[in-house]
């Protein structure tokens, strides 16, 4: 695989808090090798190798997008939802920033009859046909929609099973994450030092509680996304 300039600066890194890991009691110590310090308490993880590991997933990233290949990110707190929505609408990627539901991907037929359900809500609402349902009917359609809009509104164009999945914070997401593995779905995951870097094909060790810095490694994903889209639509 081809190595590109990605424009990741440590400094910048150093201003977004990406260093800053979980207090020492609550750490793994599989992640020994890429936490470089402790302060005050806290973890201080190695920028050096985070960077690294970042560029690896943006030269990934950019392959896939640019043979025409589908991404999902996963990021379900309440840190992370904005960012993820911002990000994948950005990159044209589906998203999961509510809930993740058990089953969404290695139960995909589930999932399809949902998302089909969903459809059709959507368009009935669009139609007219709302306005002509009795109250009672109306508010159970809306609870309806609003379900299905709230958990699955961001993977609504999600036609199959995607091809890379981007995970922030391995603990929130285990569940996307071993549903991944089961599948063979190639993940990347933004990892603090509490988790396991083993999981992942691709772990990123950072900060994943601070919203400045999930939206930097985000942003550089993104970012990659883009240009490798960019290069699929002028070399399809």
């Amino acid at each position: 695989m081809l190595r590109r300039y990605w424009n990741i600066n440590l400094e910048q890194m150093m201003g977004a808090g990406v260093h800053f890991g979980h207090g020492t009691r609550k750490w793994n110590p599989k992640m020994g090798p890429y936490i470089s310090a402790k302060r005050k308490g806290i973890h201080i993880t190695n920028l050096t190798r985070t960077a690294r590991f970042l560029s690896e997933a943006c030269d990934l990233v950019f392959e896939a997008a640019s043979r025409g290949k589908q991404f999902l990110i996963v990021g379900t707190k309440n840190k992370a939802a904005d960012s993820v929505a911002w990000a994948a609408i950005r990159a044209r990627c589906h998203y999961v920033n509510k809930k993740w539901l058990g089953g969404m991907l290695t139960n995909w037929s589930t999932t399809e009859t949902r998302l089909h359900k969903f459809r059709d809500l959507r368009m009935e609402q669009k139609t007219g046909r709302l306005s002509c349902l009795p109250k009672r009917d109306a508010a159970v359609f809306k609870r309806q929609l609003s379900r299905l809009q709230t958990y699955l509104g961001g993977i609504k164009y999600m036609a199959g099973l995607p091809d890379i999945v981007i995970i922030v914070d391995q603990h929130e997401e285990y569940t996307a994450l071993r549903e991944c593995i089961a599948l063979g779905i190639p993940t990347i995951c933004l990892i603090d030092t509490n988790c396991d870097p083993n999981l992942a094909d691709i772990s990123i060790p950072a900060n994943d509680d601070a919203i400045s810095s999930i939206r930097l490694i985000l942003n550089k994903l993104v970012v990659a996304i883009c240009e490798g889209h960019f290069s699929y639509i002028r070399n399809p």
